[in-house]
């Protein structure tokens, strides 16, 4: 007689667990308990039926309870909730949706996999009216869709700045909306560091959606939101997308321990308080690699590898938990954006020491028709040089970049060794010396203090102060826009021109990207010149740190015109 193994929730963690049950063991039982229609779909396609990429619905189901039984032999209960798990008596009471008929059924083994809901404030007043929504499952996106279409509503409000928000909004655009996405933060996408997210900020006012930050939601009307500020937004439907919260509730009844994080505890095999349930997916806490501290991560990947795990456990097969990174990646209209790891934020709440490298070459040989810059941020822990995240933006392939690096992190990868790893290279897809390599080679020369740099943050500090800048690009870049009070000396003209540099007071260079202010920089002090800083992502890295904060607070220009390429 094989085991019996019973399942609550299906998606990506349940479904993942039942299938690798079925593959380890044919004799089991295997029951998934799901309370939605629908126990295998896309939750990360959700957003893009509303856009129009995903035309039909139905598309987003991978699997269905008649499939689950005829290829894997594994029972699906849709629209079954369980209620209560009796742990005494190892067994689960669930009730069918339909007909509201309570039942039982006992276990060997039992896996958790209730996922996390939306959050959605009771303080907000009018957030429970029927043009309120959020989006969890393709029944939400359907029921979007129509009352969309039904109603011909044509502005809508997205609460919340994070994956499903910026994703949401960017369908709701595509598709042909008025679309404002508010945010209480002072950003969105929090995963990446405040100077990355500008060139974020950006793309998304280029391409037609109004961006309210450092706001907040506090009233919900038939025809619009009121925000914390007094401003009034008009929407005739209201996405909320501010976050998720796991749900516990059933563990929490049933006496098993709950992390600090407020997330079920369980151990590096998933097990919970009771050796004989587990708990996997975004309902549970997990240990960060890095920062060492328990954390939650509703990402799809790791509930799939937590799947595996559990149900390897059960069958005695030994597993290696690594910790979680984080590494994701998101598309928003034209920019692909991906991080890893720690940000500066994750980093200085956890007390690690770092510094950073912020780059912007090109994605691919530059007489490629395609090549495009990207923006790169590679932070390390010092003075060890261990690489501790990245975060990338550009029209190319970040996320190949960001997957190189948190492969290095998991082997505990040092500036030394990106600058050696040998990546592939042909024209149509990098450079001889990748973006990788390059940011390495910037680590280390900052790491043993062979130049110094100032973030693109204090640009506006120094034109402020009247500090000594220098531009060196070339005169017809530098007047097609410069930073106000910089003094233009192109690096052709340097040698010569020498004497026209301060050498009692600090001098501050940039270029376009950053190498032609490098190269700068080294001749000022193999010169004599002690005082020598380089603006980290130069003169289109200052662009785009002060375009949104231009258009949105109508502040005093330090540029007198952005450039971005």
């Amino acid at each position: 007689m094989g085991k019996r193994i019973l399942i609550v929730g299906g998606v990506a963690g349940g479904a993942s667990a039942a299938a690798r049950a079925r593959r380890l063991d044919e004799a089991a039982e295997i029951i998934i308990f799901e309370r939605g229609p629908h126990v295998s779909f896309s939750n990360c396609s959700l957003p893009y039926y509303l856009g129009g990429l995903i035309e039909n619905s139905e598309d987003l189901i991978l699997m269905n309870p008649a499939k689950f039984k005829k290829q894997f032999n594994i029972e699906v209960r849709v629209n079954n909730e369980v209620i209560k798990i009796k742990r005494a008596e190892k067994k689960i009471v669930a009730r069918d949706l339909e007909s509201g008929r309570e039942y039982e059924e006992s276990y060997d083994k039992l896996i958790l996999s209730p996922g996390a809901s939306p959050i959605v404030p009771a303080s907000i007043e009018g957030v429970n009216q029927k043009h309120v929504f959020t989006v969890r499952n393709v029944t939400d996106v359907v029921k979007i869709k129509e009352y969309l279409e039904f109603n011909n509503i044509e502005e809508i409000a997205v609460v919340g700045g994070g994956f499903i928000g910026v994703e949401v909004a960017e369908n709701l655009r595509l598709a042909g909306k008025r679309v404002t996405l508010i945010e209480a933060l002072d950003q969105i996408m929090s995963p990446f560091d405040y100077d990355m997210a500008q060139i974020l900020h950006k793309e998304m006012l280029e391409h037609g959606v109004k961006l309210i930050l450092n706001d907040a939601v506090v009233k919900i009307n038939n025809d619009s939101v009121e925000l914390k500020s007094g401003k009034r937004v008009a929407a005739g439907a209201v996405i909320m997308a501010i976050g998720v919260f796991p749900e516990t509730k059933l563990a929490r009844e049933a006496g098993l321990e709950i992390g600090e994080t407020g997330g079920i505890k369980v151990d590096h095999n998933y097990l919970t308080s009771d050796k004989d349930i587990y708990a996997i997916g975004d309902a549970i806490e997990v240990y960060h690699r890095l920062t060492r501290r328990k954390t939650r991560l509703p990402l799809a990947g790791p509930a799939q590898r937590q799947a595996r795990a559990a149900v390897d456990h059960i069958y005695n097969i030994p597993h290696r938990n690594n910790g979680v990174l984080g590494s994701s990646v998101v598309k928003i209209f034209d920019l692909n954006a991906a991080c890893t790891g720690l940000n500066e934020k994750s980093a200085r709440a956890a007390g690690i020491p770092y510094d950073f490298v912020y780059i912007i070459p090109g994605d691919k040989v530059g007489l490629m028709p395609d090549s495009n810059p990207m923006h790169f941020k590679l932070l390390y822990e010092y003075p060890t040089g261990r690489i501790l995240g990245a975060q990338a933006i550009g029209k190319g392939n970040v996320d190949k970049r960001i997957d190189v690096i948190a492969a290095m992190i998991l082997m505990d990868g040092t500036l030394e060794d990106l600058k050696e790893l040998e990546l592939c290279y042909a024209p149509p897809f990098g450079t001889a010396k990748d973006v990788l390599n390059q940011a390495a080679l910037v680590g280390l020369n900052l790491l043993h203090g062979r130049f110094k740099q100032v973030p693109v943050s204090k640009a506006r500090e120094l034109v402020e102060n009247n500090a000594f800048i220098l531009d060196v690009r070339e005169k017809r870049e530098y007047q097609a826009g410069h930073l106000k009070n910089a003094v233009n000396i192109p690096l052709s003209e340097l040698r010569e021109r020498v004497a026209e540099i301060p050498r009692d007071r600090p001098v501050y260079v940039h270029c376009r990207s950053g190498q032609r202010s490098y190269y700068a920089v080294m001749a000022l002090q193999n010169l004599g010149y002690e005082y020598v800083y380089n603006i980290a992502g130069s003169y289109i890295g200052i662009s785009y740190y002060e375009y949104f904060q231009d258009q949105q607070a109508g502040r005093e220009k330090i540029l007198t015109d952005y450039n971005f390429n």
